[in-house]
């Protein structure tokens, strides 16, 4: 087996509890998962990113871990995820999970046993506990803020006060404890023994914090992090010891496990995230605040690259994930709209600005796919979905919306369960309605329709995914592109024949190029001419390789 298989992979992001429901309870599961492997199968995907099935409250999507060695009893059983990895590797397709090793759940036994025992004691010291400020120490420890809003101190009932950078009941581990470095080696051992082929490392930027006495400030969560790793909280530098030693584990297995770092550090510090000492590769998510920008996309892609590079790793390219609005949404309002506004407005889009979201989605796609390194795709994209603002206040799940006191709605909306089937009462996604409500539009994205419309957004992934796996061995597209701006257009050139060039203006724009148009993400009504907000494949491969490709 090839060890370098996810360099550049195409990975699909599974979020398990809005994928497919197989029982009929509202909730996905990891048997609609299998049910659907056909499916990824066909979209042509290397590998699935299944995010967090533990056992868990869901005070957090299943970020808040009880178990990190079984299977929420409501998504399945171990014996269910043994069946998923089978029915995907038969499919030729990879499994990376979700870690969480930042924080567990409240409900975890090692928490609970903290807050059983006695200040000082061993059970405490796997979390972070500290006495209170001010005379009567009933104040934080320290100013810093969670993620989702308010303090990141939360004080127990015997006066004594732990850390959570995101949920209070996300207690985060002390990483300096000797016990805590013991058991995720032993987690990533036991889900590496199941099969699984790599880990999507949550936060990994986050596991270390400096809580030496006097706590420093930390008042802010959203400026940008130094360049020296010297923030009390976050990219500390002793976090690659802990990945050297995950490092030397996944090293143990043929192939390698491979892993990836959720890390939002300056894009210089995420190449020791990415070096094969350490995680080997890191998400790059400077696309994911871009705007709809030639400078800006030409940029951020020959930055990425070159980081890649220098961490002998490859780079990732991501438009959408669980966490933020869905792309083809941000690219439907103007540059700089305040999403968490829009989304407490509620409003859907008007028919204008979906249209013109949908255009640049798909302009975008082909564009990261003519790229070197990974592409991670988030569940729906493939059919162009928009992200859904107008889930009422009564049924918001995140706990972002209770902690910002309601000045953010949160990421309820990207996390809707899909739509399979234009009819029925979730849209094919399960018999019996579904967590979250899905507005009737989702009729129009649904699989079954897509399937049957060569020009909907499902059949240009498709099309984008089989010619870059046809570019890659047929063609010899290797080595690092060359990427230049010229106006509107950013043009990638790669070694092997392929030349993709992407208008980001409203306007047609002349170009002038020798090779054959191989795909384009609109209809092109005249050469030598690229429409507005439309991406255009150019390359040498034969008609019948195309075909062939595209058939299987």
């Amino acid at each position: 087996m090839d060890p370098d298989w996810w360099r550049d992979a195409v990975v699909y992001q599974v979020y398990p509890r809005s994928f497919a429901d197989s029982d009929a309870d509202g909730l996905g599961d990891l048997r609609g998962v299998i049910s659907r492997v056909d499916y990824l199968r066909s979209l042509g995907i290397d590998a699935v990113w299944l995010s967090p099935f533990y056992p868990s409250p869901l005070a957090d999507g299943g970020y808040d871990v009880v178990d990190y060695r079984d299977v929420d009893s409501r998504l399945g059983t171990l014996a269910d995820l043994d069946d998923l990895i089978e029915a995907l590797h038969e499919a030729g397709i990879r499994l990376i999970i979700d870690i969480v090793p930042n924080h567990s759940s409240s409900e975890h036994p090692w928490f609970r046993a903290a807050l059983a025992s006695p200040r000082g004691s061993e059970e405490r010291e796997r979390y972070v506990f500290m006495e209170g400020a001010g005379a009567d120490g009933s104040e934080p420890p320290s100013d810093w803020q969670s993620h989702f809003g308010g303090s990141a101190w939360e004080r127990t009932p015997d006066g004594q006060f732990y850390l959570h950078l995101f949920a209070e009941e996300q207690p985060d581990f002390n990483w300096s404890h000797p016990d805590v470095r013991k058991e995720f080696l032993a987690i990533l051992g036991f889900w590496s023994d199941r099969g699984v082929d790599g880990f999507r490392i949550d936060v990994a930027h986050t596991l270390v914090k400096d809580l030496a006495h006097p706590l420093r400030s930390q008042p802010t969560i959203d400026s940008l992090l130094p360049e020296d790793g010297s923030d009390p909280l976050y990219d500390r530098d002793e976090l690659h010891q802990i990945y050297r030693e995950w490092r030397e584990l996944f090293d143990r297995y043929d192939p390698p496990r491979m892993a990836v770092a959720e890390a939002w550090v300056p894009a210089s510090r995420r190449v020791r995230y990415a070096s094969p000492e350490s995680l080997g590769q890191a998400f790059n998510f400077d696309l994911l605040r871009a705007p709809w920008d030639a400078a800006a996309f030409a940029e951020i892609i020959a930055r990425n690259l070159r980081f890649a590079d220098e961490a002998h790793s490859s780079s990732t390219w991501v438009l959408s994930n669980h966490d933020v609005v869905r792309h083809a949404t941000r690219y439907a309002l103007p540059d700089g709209a305040d999403l968490d506004a829009w989304l407490l407005e509620g409003r859907p889009l008007s028919p204008a600005q979906a249209l013109q979201g949908d255009r640049r989605a798909r302009a975008a796609a082909m564009l990261v796919l003519a790229l070197p390194g990974s592409v991670y795709l988030y569940q729906g994209e493939e059919l162009g979905l928009h992200e859904v603002s107008e889930i009422g206040i009564q049924d918001l799940q995140d706990p972002i919306w209770r902690r910002s006191e309601g000045r953010q709605k949160g990421r309820d909306g990207c996390r809707v369960p899909l739509p399979w089937t234009a009819a029925g009462r979730s849209f094919g996604f399960g018999a019996n309605g579904s967590h979250l409500p899905q507005p009737r539009w989702f009729a129009s994205h649904a699989a079954d329709v897509e399937e049957r419309d060569p020009g909907s957004m499902l059949s240009l992934y498709r099309s984008a995914i089989a010619l870059r796996r046809l570019l890659r061995t047929e063609g010899g597209v290797s080595g690092l592109p060359a990427v230049r701006r010229d106006g509107d257009l950013v043009v990638i050139e790669r070694e092997g024949g392929l030349t993709s060039v992407t208008n980001f203006s409203s306007e047609p724009v002349r170009w002038s190029h020798g090779g054959r148009v191989l795909l384009s993400s609109s209809d092109l009504t005249s050469e030598p001419t690229i429409p507005g907000e439309t991406t255009v494949w150019f390359g040498e491969l034969h008609e019948s390789s195309i075909a062939e490709e595209a058939g299987s």
